[in-house]
């Protein structure tokens, strides 16, 4: 078995499939590559099925040989609009290899793991380059206008500079009066640091500072400004080239929502199918059976419309002048149109999915899910996910720092570390069942407004190293609002502190730079949007991988310390002797037929080098 480096790679990237956007019957090109220490190759055949019969291709052609590797490629029939595939590779010695997205084996291997590609890439184009910037309002910036407010009764006033509460009654009460205005006023501050995306949490009337409790979709709070001030905020935001996604919750209302109201203790309200209710609608499901967040029952066709379907629902009247919102990320997706025996979970985004589209064809929609994805997000609705499992956990638990001793509820229970090595095989497993396009466009957030920041839980010094993998890894970096300035929380409540705006001196600044940096070198360097991924090495302390296009290749390296014999073939490489330095200032070194660096420090590295296909 071939070093980690040194394996034959196939992905879903242009590079290895030739049409990213293919339909159904076409035959799309593929490639894969193989290196000469496997052996002499002798035949390289692919897997496919089609309407669920598996067969074998006939063999792949033989196309270049580059700095010790070979290229073949073959095709594949999208027989259907999901089409999963592996390879077989033989060697002249008779070893017989199977590749698929979980890697290279000796043996057959489950369908479940194999490469995927589908006809639902309708992604649009402006989310591929993207750097998303998360805005939770009440705590973002407040305008003049904000303090002039009447507040209602739920909301406990507090003073911009005060602490936030993380636990026990009250928290989601306490009321900061951050609002639209100020978004606007600070706009400018997201283009500093390369932002492309406004994602704000929602904007709709409720009794609690996070508004996930909706009781209205027709409106704008007013504690935020009302309805002017969102087309204000989203047409300044066009006008300096940003984008604005919102945030809907369909898997619940608020129970001071207008259709509940109507409906609790009104068994003959037309509204009473929206909800699950029983014992003449004086009980009800709940989200976590939490009694103020109600959960919609998706068997009401009434709800279907008032919230879907049509030009006049919800999902499509923000998208819409004079609002125009670019998108939606929905809020616990995972959860949505699912209650015990019932899932309506697919008809309701595929329904959104088609409103979206017809409404905005350049719209783009991200599902929640806290766990595991794959499974329910393949691109043919939510076309991403907001998601922990591929990239947040996996990073959190690499840096995480063993002197502090509590848990982070998200991040899951327990608090020992892992290798680099395990960093890589979590998320190899959690990223590579989804298809290529899906991939490229999940989120890679560090933390957000429902976990612990980054930074309380992390090794001293290491949130340069984990932004850096969220800027070249493949998917959309996600920057929670704060994380430039250094702020602290021990968990989803206390994460959401007031942005120091004239407390600069007294902010940890170090990441402002950090992030402007690495959001210009991720738009300058296509290959880091859109390119190829291979990984070349991981240890107990560093990894290794690069991203390839046909016109460059970008090497990264991140290293925890301790390790001054990360190394791997000359060959996994070309043009390493030249290598352009982007971040880090470091060097490489090329031994006879090695390359290597000296890992013993806390540290993160990119490179820019030549084309591995040149």
């Amino acid at each position: 078995m071939p070093d980690l480096d040194l394996q034959p790679h196939h992905d879903g990237s242009a590079l290895y499939v030739a049409n990213q956007r293919p339909e159904l019957m076409e035959k799309v090109k593929i490639r894969i590559r193989t290196h000469q220490s496997l052996g002499k190759v002798t035949r390289v055949l692919v897997r496919q099925s089609d309407s669920g019969e598996a067969f074998l291709s006939t063999p792949f052609k033989k196309l270049i040989h580059r700095h010790g590797w070979d290229w073949h490629e073959g095709v594949i029939t999208m027989w259907n609009p999901e089409v999963s595939y592996r390879f077989f590779i033989q060697t002249e010695a008779g070893e017989c290899y199977w590749l698929n997205s979980a890697g290279l084996f000796e043996n057959d291997q489950p369908d479940r793991d194999d490469f995927k590609i589908n006809i639902y890439n309708s992604v649009p184009k402006w989310a591929t380059g993207a750097v998303f910037y998360q805005v939770f309002p009440d705590r973002f910036a407040k305008s003049e206008q904000a303090d002039a407010r009447e507040l209602p009764e739920w909301a406990d006033k507090r003073n911009w500079s005060d602490k936030v509460k993380g636990h026990g009654a009250g928290v989601a009460q306490q009321f900061f009066g951050g609002d639209l205005r100020g978004i606007e006023e600070h706009l400018d501050h997201l283009k500093k640091i390369g932002a492309t995306v406004l994602y704000l949490t929602p904007f709709f009337p409720a009794f609690s500072n996070h508004r996930y409790d909706a009781a209205s979709f027709d409106e704008v709070d007013p504690l935020l400004g009302g309805n002017k001030a969102l087309s204000s905020l989203v047409k300044s935001a066009h006008g300096m080239g940003l984008k604005v996604m919102g945030d809907l919750t369909a898997n619940h209302s608020g129970d001071k929502h207008q259709w509940f109201v109507a409906a609790h203790k009104k068994p003959a309200a037309k509204e009473s199918d929206f909800y699950y209710f029983t014992d003449r609608n004086t009980k009800y499901e709940s989200w976590w059976g939490v009694p103020s967040l109600p959960k919609f029952n998706w068997n009401s066709s009434e709800l279907r419309d008032r919230f879907i379907r049509g030009k006049d629902s919800v999902v499509a009247k923000w998208l819409k002048a004079p609002y125009q919102l670019d998108g939606w990320r929905i809020d616990v997706a995972n959860m949505t149109g699912k209650i015990r025996d019932e899932d309506h979970s697919t008809e309701v985004a595929d329904s959104i999915r088609l409103t979206m589209h017809t409404v905005n064809p350049d719209s783009f929609l991200i599902g929640e899910f806290t766990s595991d994805a794959a499974e329910s997000i393949q691109g043919k609705n939510y076309q991403a996910a907001m998601t922990y499992s591929n990239f947040t956990r996996p990073v959190w638990r690499w840096l995480w720092n063993q002197e502090v001793k509590t848990d982070e509820n998200q991040i899951g229970p327990g608090r020992k570390g892992i290798t680099a090595e395990h960093f890589r095989e979590l998320h190899t497993s959690f990223a590579s069942t989804f298809p290529w396009h899906v991939r490229l466009h999940n989120l890679n957030a560090l933390d957000t407004h429902d976990t612990g920041r980054f930074k309380t839980f992390a090794i001293p010094d290491s949130q340069r190293v984990a932004a850096g993998l969220q800027f070249t890894m493949p998917g959309i970096p996600m920057i929670f609002a704060g994380d430039e300035f250094g702020l602290e929380g021990e968990n989803g409540e206390a994460s959401r502190t007031p942005i120091p705006w004239n407390q600069e001196r007294d902010s940890d600044l170090s990441m402002l730079d950090t992030y402007a940096k690495l959001s210009q070198i991720r738009k300058r360097h296509r290959s880091l949007q859109e390119g190829s991924m291979r990984w070349l090495y991981s240890s107990a302390e560093a990894l290794a991988f690069v991203r390839e296009s046909k016109t460059e290749s970008v090497l990264v390296i991140a290293s925890r310390g301790r390790d001054r014999k990360l190394e791997f073939s000359r060959d996994a490489l070309s043009g390493a002797e030249g290598a352009e330095n982007l971040f880090g200032n470091g060097s490489l070194r090329v031994v006879g037929g090695k390359i290597r660096y000296d890992a013993s420090e806390l540290d993160l590295q990119i490179w820019r080098l030549p084309s591995a296909v040149r």
